[in-house]
């Protein structure tokens, strides 16, 4: 499970878990990225490259010699195509949630913000300053939806290292590779799921990757900002189910 950028661990928990509330047959490894949860920064890290060759240090280490499926949020996304890149065979299927498709936030297509569904009589319990943060991001607002982006997304941003990261993004946060031009295209059950109003990464640039993935579920849903796990988790918990129900299926079929 790969995070994305300033957040940790807990945005992956929090909308994945559920799903696996009746299900036995999964091992989950949820980590944090250096400088982000729990994980430290160093100095020596200071690119997305960089960053790649960890997360496959780490599944090395930690799954030597296993397939396994890749679940991804955001910057998580971005790392998760770095992965699919460099170790093709291993990966049995992927999901990615609001991925970053270009680094370079100038350059993406994104709409503007907008909020859908406004909850004044939440924004009033809040300070001015929480109710602005909380305004310039969310598309639907609710007190649950606002308790999740508090744990799930703030918790991780409150502790993240802001000096390593600004550094990353600063020095190197494009791969200098094109991890979207793959030698084959990558075969396996695959979900991208998009906010239809996220003004983060946005949605159209994504159409550009999914020639990539002639086996993927390309879902836009409205209603829908950067965090569209937590606004939208009925449909969300819907589509993994049905991407995990395809990932099942294929391996069958393979072996």
């Amino acid at each position: 499970m790969l995070h994305g950028y300033y957040v940790d661990h807990r945005v992956m928990v929090g909308c994945m878990e559920p799903i696996f509330s009746d299900k036995d047959r999964y091992k989950r490894i949820y980590i944090d990225l250096p400088g982000m949860g729990k994980s430290e920064s160093a100095e020596w890290i200071n690119n997305s490259d960089t960053l790649l060759d960890i997360v496959i240090g780490f599944i090395e280490k930690i799954i030597p010699n296993e397939n396994f499926l890749l679940a991804s949020q955001s910057y998580g996304g971005y790392l998760a195509r770095g992965v699919i890149y460099k170790m093709t065979d291993r990966v049995d299927g992927a999901l990615l949630i609001c991925p970053v498709i270009i680094a370079d936030y100038n350059k993406r297509n994104v709409p503007e913000h907008i909020i859908l569904v406004k909850d004044n009589n939440l924004l009033s319990k809040l300070t001015p300053e929480d109710a602005e943060d909380f305004n310039s991001g969310a598309v639907v607002q609710s007190e649950k939806i606002y308790e999740r982006y508090q744990n799930e997304i703030m918790a991780g941003v409150k502790i993240a290292d802001g000096k390593f990261l600004q550094n990353v993004q600063r020095n190197g946060y494009a791969f200098s590779l094109d991890v979207d031009k793959l030698n084959n295209k990558f075969d396996k059950p695959v979900l991208i799921l998009l906010g239809r109003q996220d003004n983060c990464v946005g949605y159209e640039d994504a159409w550009n990757i999914l020639s990539n993935f002639p086996r993927a579920t390309f879902a836009v849903m409205d209603r829908s900002g950067h965090s569209l796990q937590i606004e939208h988790e009925e449909l969300f918990n819907s589509l993994i189910n049905e991407w995990l129900v395809r990932v099942m299926s294929h391996n069958i079929r393979i072996k």
